[in-house]
């Protein structure tokens, strides 16, 4: 097994799937895969067998959610592009408008076309903490109606309401946002065939409160309304890692161990949020033909821990020529050698949709660890991935 390389663990994410589903049919709601979260397909077959279908953010990821998933479809983006429209006609099952403007430009179509309708609203109730690249209730926020801008007219013309304010939150986050909903969007929640509670409801996560997210999901169901839900990260969370492999160890005030898996190249919500990932550990060549997390012949010699706690502290950074091309910093029980491999968790979401090749650096292979514990490449990528990107 070469690397860079994202393993996906077939058991973990059925475990998630599993939850998910217990919460739909306890709830008696619709839950979706989120695919702008996670989007690799060839696991679609495994997945469709516990969801309800997908959302999208436009065109392609409309037509992957149709074609290799099944289900419903239900399509959301701040601005749809006019050429676009008529060809998301064919995947879209539902689609969701994010301003009056655009579902006066469009509804009239969609509706002949059979579509159901939706307006995304902003409750304009924060509830993120540090995060305000994630909250779309922020001031000026471009993503959804206000209350004062939503008029009797445009409401009369919706099937019904989507809502997406949270990032890995739990479900009393959402009870705070369900509150200032019914507040101001209440008065029309009886006309409404459905409503979208969006995502970043970290359902699989261990502390969260699902009893509370049932009794908020009956709370709307008690309208009339079908209630879905469209997680990303909740569905994969956990159920993929990125093993990477230690290409050299310079030393500028402290070590700093310089990899083939790139911050900003293949894990950007590492800059981006800024995110902190967790390491399953660290892993050295024994010669053996046991396989491990991080490949035949690699045995752990330490796990993680923050700076200072175990003897080497450790920076860990990329090949690029970003300066801030750093994942963090970390201490193991020995020092870092060219050779070693380090396995980083929870790197299923946000990660495969968000890789680019900066500098040129490679792509990271997609490999699925199936529920046999058999290793199973899934995609390569090489120089033609590259070139043809421009």
């Amino acid at each position: 097994m070469k690397t860079p390389v994202f393993i996906i663990d077939e058991n973990k994410l059925r475990h998630n799937c599993e939850i998910l589903d217990a919460v739909r049919r306890e709830a008696d709601c619709k839950i979706l895969l989120a695919q702008k979260a996670y989007s690799a397909y060839a696991t679609y077959p495994l997945i469709s067998r516990y969801l309800d279908g997908t959302t999208a953010s436009g065109l392609y990821e409309a037509r992957l959610g149709k074609e290799y998933f099944g289900g419903e479809t239900h399509v959301y983006n701040p601005a749809f592009k006019p050429d676009d429209f008529a060809e998301i006609l064919r995947y879209a099952d539902h689609i969701t408008f994010n301003s009056v403007s655009q579902l006066d430009r469009y509804a009239d179509v969609a509706r002949a076309a059979g579509k159901s309708i939706g307006l995304r609203v902003n409750p304009e109730c924060s509830t993120q903490s540090g995060h305000e690249i994630y909250d779309p209730c922020a001031p000026f926020s471009r993503l959804g109606v206000p209350a004062a801008q939503l008029t009797d007219d445009a409401a009369d013309r919706l099937d019904g309401l989507h809502f997406h304010t949270l990032c890995e939150q739990n479900s009393d986050d959402l009870e705070t946002t369900l509150d200032a909903f019914c507040d101001k969007f209440g008065k029309y929640l009886g006309d409404m065939k459905w409503v979208n509670f969006g995502g970043g409801h970290h359902i699989t996560r261990a502390d969260y409160d699902i009893p509370r997210l049932i009794r908020c999901i009956r709370r709307i169901k008690e309208y009339g309304c079908e209630v879905y839900l469209e997680p990303g990260e909740a569905v994969v969370l956990n159920a993929g890692t990125l093993v990477a492999e230690v290409l050299d160890v310079v030393h500028n005030g402290m070590d700093i161990a310089v990899l083939d898996a790139s911050a900003a190249c293949h894990m950007p919500d590492v800059i981006e949020m800024p995110y902190r990932p967790p390491i399953e550990g660290a892993y050295a060549k024994t010669g053996t033909h046991e396989d491990s997390g991080a490949g035949e012949g690699y045995e752990k010699f330490s796990d993680a821990a923050d700076p200072g706690e175990k003897a080497c502290t450790v920076r860990l950074a990329g090949a690029t020529c970003l300066a801030g091309d750093i994942t963090g910093d970390w201490s193991f029980d020995r020092p870092l050698t060219a050779g070693d491999r380090i396995v980083f968790g929870d790197m299923a979401l946000y990660t495969m949709v968000k890789t680019n090749t900066f500098n040129g650096t490679p792509l990271p292979d997609i490999a699925l660890r199936t529920s046999s514990g058999k290793l199973t490449l899934l995609r390569t990528f090489g120089y033609d991935d590259f070139r043809n990107r421009l």
